[in-house]
Parts: C-alpha cells; structure tokens; sequence
C-alpha cells in the first residue's frame, strides 16, 4: 500500500491515490474528515486555518463503503483558490501585476529548488514545497489506518515538548499507551497533561509577540502489533529504516528516535535490551520496552513508539536576511501567511506516515487481495505463535 500526491498550496486542490488497497475494507468519510480536522487544529496555527476547512472527497475505488480492490483516489479542496486564480492558472500569461518571489526563505526549500530547477520565481517551489500538501497525505492515510484498526492496529501521537516547554514523562516507553485518546485531542497542543499544555501555550505566546516560531517534539504510538511484522534480511525490509525514512520525508521533521534512541547509547546493555519472559496467556513477552517496540527490524509485539523531532517553521514575521535573486542585493526574506508552532499538526502527519508503513507491512506478510483472507492469515498466525509458546 503506497501513496501518490499532487497539487499546489494555491491550487485548486489536493489530490491523493492510494494503491495496494485490499477489497473488502470498509472506510468512513467523517473518519477521514476528523483526522484532516486534527490536522488544521492546534495552538498557534495562522490564518491559512481560518480559510481552509478540509473536506474529502473520495472519486473511486470505495463503492457503498467498501473498498474494490483498485486505487482509491481522494481530492481535498482549496478554498484559497478563489483569490489565487489568475496567479495560479494552468494555461495563458501571467497577470500583469503578478510579483515574483525573489527573496528565498532561509530553512525552506526555495532557494535550493531554484537553483535546482532554474526558474526566477520560488514561487514554482514554495507551492508545492509547503506543509499545505500534508493535507492530501493525512486524506490518504485514512486508508491505511482504517485497514488497521480492522486488524486491531491503532495508532495515535502526542506532543512532548514546544520550544523548551516540557511534558515530563514517567517511564513514557510503558506508559504512553495509556494516554487517553480524549485528553490529548481536548489539549490545545494536543499534550495530555493540562501543567504542560499551558506551559507550551505560554511559549507560543511569547514567541508570537517576538516574531519568531517553534519548533518541539513529539510521540507516535502504535498499539495491537503482532510480533515478527518487517525483516531482517535485508535493509529494506527493516521497519527501522522504513518507519524513520516516511518521518523524514515530512518537510520539518530533523530526528527520529525509536524507544530510548540516544540515551541507549549512554547506558550498557543490561539497562538497554528488553528481558523475554512468557506469559501463560500471552506467550512471549518482554519486561521493559526500550527497543520501542522493535527488534532486529521487526515488531516484537510492545508498542511502537517513536519519538520525533520537528525544526521551527521558516517563514518569520521578523525575517531572516537573503539575497534578491534580481539584484543579488543583500534583502530580508518574504513572509508568506504562517504558523508561529504547527508542533500537534506534524505529529498528525507522522501519525499518517508510520500507518502507511504498518499497513504495508501488514499486507506483506498476511496478504493483498481481501480482507476475509488477510483476517483470516492474521487468526492463522496468532494461533501458531500460541502454539510455539506452549
């Protein structure tokens, strides 16, 4: 299961397909809608926000509810469009009044993709570059996460830090799967201790007044995981290298860690590994989760737990210096509409990364076609797995 996007910040729309999607898997619309709403959602968000209110629209591949077997395809609407026609359009000459954007924003992809690309308008990079296209990867990943909540798979995040604002965590390997799906989504910054979701709040503030924006970190969590799901034989088929790949192609994403991360290599190994033990009705388990749920490439059956790192959005409402791409003058950067923190938005994204990965790997190992058999393989190997713990 892989996705394909298109579309401009400005443009008409998003597009998303979605191929590999199993027949028989039932999705919801309004599940789709709210993920989109998580999205926008969070403290410290701009004014783009108060525009656009994402909608799906699914054009094929799900019929009465239920998924065919064919690439679903999904459009998510623009409604900024309406004042970006003419600087936007397809086709015909551009305005006479249009402005270029000649002055590249340091931390974004303007100037690089410029260079790359030869075009005097960062503009033609900027479009497409921005976070505007997560919408479209987030409409997408309905899918996946719907075909792994049927299999028991849920998957959720939370946000741990904004600036140098902290949610201090008891043992978060152990306990952040209990985290209370309606404390974190009620948070402003979607951080499920009240302390902590006002301290954050207060740094956005502070940052707002100056100007600036933030960055912080934040937990993606994966829950219901059979053990032995990935591989080991090759670099492609561990779900280390997968999983951190997907994180980092979000735009703002700068670090990925998998359970302890960097701590495991200030500790020796008797305090990193996890201790096997069998449980008389659960089979093999382990003691401790420190490997954040995977091994060798593989899960072990804890959940996954990554913890992400997201750098502050480029664009500044006190801005950075640059260079006039006309007149190779020294100028200060442009300032396109912005966040000051989009912190809780990123960790919906990465929610919708790692359910691409997990649902791809779910579909290699227990099947592709429908989801009777798929459901049936998966009852197939939970038995066998009983069985070599007896």
């Amino acid at each position: 299961m892989r996705y394909l996007t298109a579309g401009e910040s400005h443009g008409p729309c998003l597009t998303a397909i979605v191929e590999g999607v199993p027949a028989g898997l039932k999705i919801s619309e309004s599940q789709i809608n709210t993920d989109l709403a998580r999205r926008q959602s969070g403290y410290g968000r701009g004014g783009r926000q108060k525009i656009e209110h994402d909608v799906v629209q699914v054009v094929s591949g799900v019929r009465f509810g239920r998924t065919t077997g064919a690439p679903v395809a999904l459009i998510v609407r623009n409604r900024d469009w309406e004042n970006w026609q003419e600087r936007m359009a397809p086709f015909g000459g551009p305005p006479s009044d249009l402005k270029r954007e000649v002055t590249p924003r340091p931390g974004h992809a303007d100037l690089v993709g410029a260079l790359k690309t030869d075009t005097d308008d960062c503009r033609n990079i900027l479009e497409r570059a921005s976070a505007r296209e997560t919408a479209a990867r987030v409409a997408a990943a309905g899918i996946a996460r719907e075909f792994l909540a049927d299999l028991g798979v849920e998957v959720f995040s939370y946000v741990t830090s904004i600036g140098d604002a902290r949610f201090e965590e008891d043992d978060p390997l152990m306990h952040a799967p209990d985290y209370k799906p309606l404390a974190i989504e009620t948070s402003e910054v979607r951080c499920p201790d009240e302390a902590a979701t006002e301290a954050m709040k207060a740094t956005i503030d502070r940052a707002k007044e100056a100007g600036e924006s933030l960055g912080g970190t934040f937990r993606v969590v994966a829950t219901g995981l059979v053990p032995g799901v990935g591989g080991y034989a090759t670099a492609g088929d561990r779900l280390t290298s997968r999983i951190g790949g997907a994180l980092f192609s979000i735009p703002a994403v700068k670090g990925v860690e998998f359970g302890l991360g960097f701590e495991a290599a200030r500790r020796p190994g008797s305090r990193v590994h996890d201790p096997i033990e069998l449980d008389p009705q659960a089979g093999f388990v382990r003691a401790s989760n420190n490997a954040g749920g995977l091994e060798g490439g593989m899960t072990t059956g804890m959940p996954l737990i990554a913890t992400v790192a997201m750098k502050p959005i480029p664009t500044l409402m006190t801005p950075l210096s640059t260079v006039n791409l006309d007149t190779l003058e020294a100028e200060e950067a442009s300032k396109e509409r912005s966040d000051t923190c989009a912190v809780p938005a990123c960790a919906v994204v990465a929610e919708s990364e790692v359910a691409f990965v997990l649902a791809e790997a779910y579909l290699e190992k227990f099947g592709r076609d429908a989801m009777v058999d798929i459901k049936a393989a998966l009852r197939a190997y939970r038995q066998r797995l009983k069985t070599m713990a007896r």
